[in-house]
């Protein structure tokens, strides 16, 4: 189960998910360097110029109580590797969707995604206890419907001519969701898929210190 202390941070073995601020925009402005992420056509990572803004916004969603919003921060290093949202929170009819999630490029397909989703979906089913959460992502961006599917998420349909994008094309939405029987299913498998992370960086480890 997700820690929660007293500044509602979300702590797990590899990352802590923090609540953002505007204090966190240099990091993640950094962060976004890495792999040069708002040029990647088919995501909303922002361009380093405009992270400010991209931070502000999430806060007034943030004060109109739809949105939760968390910077990820590498555990072991300390520095921010990325940020993620519980945003679209319809309160009243206990749903919410999980997105703005983008990483470094050098958290990529490690174990951070696998924890930072174990940690924000035991919050949202364990302590908002919610029936419902969406997972949505742009047709074309293979990686992220793959990602999402990993985790247990079922596709619900499809969203045509769902978005007008900044370079003028207009998105198709992938919609997913986990609902609240499906939990502790999900909730085993994540933690299943950490511990094979975890076994495979011990081997290499381990592979290191034969070899030297």
């Amino acid at each position: 189960m997700a820690e929660v202390n007293s500044d509602a941070c979300l702590i797990g073995e590899h990352v802590i998910l923090e609540p953002l601020t505007l204090e966190h925009v240099t990091a993640l402005s950094l962060a976004a360097t890495d792999g040069s992420l708002w040029e990647l056509w088919f995501t909303t990572v922002p361009h380093p110029d405009d992270m400010k803004a991209y931070v502000e916004k999430a806060l007034v969603q943030e004060s109109h109580g739809e949105a939760l919003a968390f910077v990820v921060r590498e555990k072991t290093s300390g520095e921010v590797i990325g940020c993620t949202r519980i945003c679209n929170w319809d309160q009243p009819n206990r749903r919410l969707e999980i997105g703005y999630t983008w990483y470094a490029k050098r958290a990529q397909r490690t174990a951070v995604n696998t924890e930072t989703k174990l940690l924000i979906l035991t919050y949202a089913f364990q302590t908002l206890d919610v029936m419902a959460v969406e997972f949505r992502t742009h047709w074309h961006n293979q990686a992220s419907r793959q990602a999402i599917m990993r985790l247990g998420a079922k596709q619900d349909g499809v969203l045509r001519n769902h978005k007008l994008l900044k370079d003028g094309t207009v998105r198709d939405t992938v919609v997913y969701s986990i609902i609240d029987s499906e939990w502790a299913t999900v909730k085993k498998h994540l933690k299943h898929r950490l511990d094979y992370y975890q076994q495979q960086n011990a081997n290499a480890i381990l592979h290191t210190e034969i070899n030297y």
